[in-house]
C-alpha cells in the first residue's frame, strides 16, 4: 500500500475519535434546547490568573455525549465490516477500509461481544479526542483568549493540533495488539496530524452554516 493509502486508511481506523469534535458540537448544541445543559466542565471557576480554566465552550454534555457517539460510530463500522480478520493479516492486504477490530484479541477493551468491543474502542477514541481538545482550550485560556458566552477566540493551531496527536498518542499507547497501534501507521499519523487543521476547520465551516456551531472555527 502506498504512502496515501496508508494515510486514507489511518483516518479511516481513527474516524470515530476523529468525528469526536463535532458529535460533541452537536451534544453542546442540542441538549441545552431540551432544557439540559450546558454544563461547563470547569464549572465557570478559574484559577490564580483570574482566567477561566476551559470556558465555557466546554462542557459535559459535550464531553460525555460526543465519547458514546463516537461508539456508535465505531458500532456501525464493525457492522458494516462482516468477520474481523486474524491478527496474522498483514496491514496492507486490509486495503483501506480495514477492520477496526483486527488484533483485539485479549486487548483491555475486549469485553463482550464485537459490538460492545467496537463501542468501548470508538468511546476511548473519542474521549482522548475530547481530551486533547480541552487541552488546547486549557491553553488558549492561558494565553488569554476567551470563550464565554458569545464571545469565541481563534487559535487554528490550539483548535485542531492537540486532539489529533491525543487520540494518535492514545492509539499507539494504550490499544496494545491492535491494529490502530501499529507502527506502520505513525508516519501517516503525522502526515494528518499537519492536515488537521484544514480538515477540522471545513467540519467547523460546515458545523456553522447548518446551525450547529455559533462560530465557523
Amino acid at each position: 500500500m502506498n504512502f496515501l493509502g496508508l494515510c486514507l486508511l489511518t483516518l479511516w481506523l481513527y474516524l470515530p475519535g476523529f468525528l469526536a469534535n463535532t458529535f460533541a458540537m452537536m451534544w453542546g448544541k442540542w441538549l441545552p434546547k431540551t432544557g439540559y445543559g450546558p454544563w461547563p466542565i470547569d464549572g465557570g471557576r478559574t484559577l490564580s490568573d483570574g482566567k477561566r480554566i476551559l470556558g465555557d465552550g466546554k462542557t459535559w454534555n459535550g464531553l460525555i455525549g460526543g465519547s458514546l457517539t463516537s461508539g456508535l460510530l465505531c458500532m456501525v463500522l464493525v457492522a458494516s465490516l462482516g468477520d474481523v480478520p486474524d491478527s496474522s493479516v498483514a496491514l496492507d492486504e486490509n486495503g483501506i477500509f480495514a477492520h477496526p477490530l483486527q488484533g483485539s484479541d485479549g486487548a483491555w477493551f475486549a469485553i463482550g461481544g464485537e459490538m460492545l468491543t467496537a463501542f468501548i474502542l470508538g468511546s476511548f477514541l473519542g474521549f482522548f479526542c475530547l481530551v486533547g481538545d480541552s487541552t488546547g482550550s486549557f491553553v488558549k485560556r492561558r494565553r488569554g483568549l476567551k470563550r464565554e458566552g458569545d464571545v469565541s477566540s481563534k487559535a487554528p493551531l490550539l483548535d485542531t493540533l492537540p486532539f489529533a496527536i491525543m487520540v494518535f498518542l492514545a492509539g499507539q499507547l494504550f490499544l496494545g495488539t491492535s491494529i490502530l497501534a501499529d507502527s506502520e501507521l505513525r508516519l501517516p499519523m503525522l502526515a494528518l496530524v499537519l492536515f488537521t487543521p484544514v480538515l477540522h476547520r471545513s467540519f467547523n465551516v460546515f458545523g456553522y452554516k447548518i446551525g450547529w456551531k455559533d462560530v465557523p472555527y
